[in-house]
């Protein structure tokens, strides 16, 4: 018999569960398939199926029809077959006698069964039947994880990450990494203030990758609530809390064989971070309420703005963890030190936002972009991507000018509000003034304030500014609704 060397390290990596009581035949497959399988297991005990495919997925079960001695009606094997495809319908099985009754094989198939074998030892066709098996198991996989990853896909909303092509000197280096290490699997992590254009520096990153056809995942964990920290990158299995009422893919599964961002990890807590670093290792996931381990293969890009070195000392951030993320670190600089950038940012975002409303590209004066020149961003492009989007709005007969851009006005309108420029003061009337602007809704007024959401809430409970929440709260935040009115405590 001819064996493909191609094709046996090609099934290196699956996993077969053969179930039969009659020890030789256990042994002589062991002989037989053992080179074929990566992970071969055997048990002569069908009562021990149900916790063997509960702690593991395999690609292809290879199922006996008979226990009970003298027994020909194949019923036994029909009722573990129906066991088996009630706790994983996606299973591959195939069904084995030492009977040929075609009624038997009709029967099983009819059942699920994906095909039969007979036990006359034909090597030959005991080896193509599960190599075919293998092949459906495969292919039934990779169409669950699509399903999976475009169901993602369509609940993303069309965030608009244009490239835009640096010419400032501080960010020569910068895209010359970017070029260098995108190819690589290297593990990437990404500093710089919040609006510097993390993501879409991580976006690139993976545009020039080789996993370029493949899932880009984005997690920004400065968004989240701590409760829901888990089970938005792990997962969850039905049953696993109270409003599980479905299998859900996590963020890492859903990013296998692609890229996964993950913005802010400075705010994963540490107990996370340990599972974290476990995944990134051991490249497996374990769902929140599973036992199964899910296998994953993804590229990890990470970013943030706090501190990471310093969150170490502080024993806030795992060392090793740090490492594992930081194989590449590149260090974005702030808009205030890379000003040749803004006429083509400015240009970028005018053509960016005159398309989406559908208006024709305005014209941007010279003393407007000599203004958006001599303004310091502490928003940096975020703030200057909202700046050009309200003046290509509120913009006449297609024209901006400086009046179109009231940086200097911000402050003043604080300063008549609390009459001194005294720091928390004014800091104190600046969320106030954004949680109104946003109508309370946490995640945008932090975006725009340039903090993340948990740092709004120290400040919201610092300042004592009472949130009161309207009726129609946010059904994905357990902890609570995101949107309200504002209002300060008494003095």
């Amino acid at each position: 018999m001819h064996k493909s060397a191609n094709h046996k390290s090609s099934t290196k990596s699956a996993s077969l569960l053969v179930v039969d009581d009659n020890p030789d035949l256990l042994e002589g497959l062991k002989f037989l398939l053992g080179p074929w399988f990566g992970v071969m297991d055997v048990i002569s005990n069908p009562n021990l199926i149900p916790s063997r495919i509960q702690k593991f997925q395999y690609d292809v079960i290879l199922l006996d029809m008979n226990f009970t001695a003298s027994v020909t009606t194949g019923n036994e094997g029909i009722y573990w077959l129906k066991e088996i495809l009630g706790m994983e319908p996606e299973a591959v099985v195939v069904m084995i006698t030492a009977y040929g009754d075609i009624e038997i094989a009709v029967n099983a198939i009819k059942e699920g069964a994906t095909d039969f074998l007979s036990k006359s030892w034909d090597e030959e066709k005991i080896l193509s039947t599960l190599m075919a098996a293998l092949r459906i198991s495969r292919s039934k996989k990779e169409i669950n994880h699509l399903k999976k990853q475009q169901q993602h896909l369509a609940s993303q909303q069309d965030q608009g990450y244009p490239v835009f092509r640096s010419r400032a000197p501080s960010m020569a280096g910068i895209m010359k990494c970017i070029e260098k290490a995108a190819p690589t699997e290297a593990n990437i992590l990404i500093l710089g203030e919040n609006g510097t254009g993390k993501e879409v520096v991580a976006r690139e990153i993976h545009r020039l990758s080789l996993r370029r056809q493949d899932i880009f995942v984005n997690l920004d964990l400065g968004s989240l609530s701590e409760s829901l920290f888990e089970s938005e990158l792990f997962g969850y299995k039905k049953g696993a809390f109270t409003d599980a009422r479905e299998d859900k893919a996590g963020r890492i599964e859903l990013a296998s064989g692609g890229t996964l961002f993950l913005d802010e990890i400075g705010n994963l807590p540490v107990h996370l971070q340990t599972r974290l670093l476990s995944v990134i290792q051991n490249h497996e996931i374990t769902p929140l309420g599973g036992i199964r381990q899910v296998r994953v293969d993804v590229r990890w890009i990470s970013a943030t703005n706090r501190p990471l070195a310093e969150m170490i000392g502080e024993n806030s951030f795992r060392e090793d963890l740090f490492y594992r993320i930081n194989t590449i670190q590149i260090e974005l600089p702030p808009l205030r030190e890379r000003k040749e950038d803004i006429p083509g940012l400015a240009g970028h975002f005018l053509e960016m936002f005159a398309s989406r409303y559908r208006t024709g590209v305005p014209r941007l004066t010279e003393k407007g972009a000599e203004k958006l020149l001599g303004h310091h961003w502490p928003g940096n492009i975020r703030e200057l991507m909202h700046c050009i989007e309200k003046a290509v709005i509120m913009s006449e007969d297609n024209i901006i000018g400086p009046e179109e851009f009231d940086f200097g006005n911000r402050a003043k309108r604080i300063h008549s509000k609390t009459g001194s420029f005294n720091i928390a003061e004014n800091e104190k009337q600046l969320i106030i003034s954004a949680l109104d602007a946003f109508s309370g809704n946490m995640s945008r007024a932090a975006r725009e304030l340039g903090i993340n959401r948990s740092t709004l809430y120290e400040k919201i409970k610092k300042y004592e500014i009472r949130i009161f929440q309207h009726n129609d709260s946010d059904s994905g935040n357990p902890s609570g609704p995101d949107t309200g009115s504002v209002r300060s405590q008494p003095e």
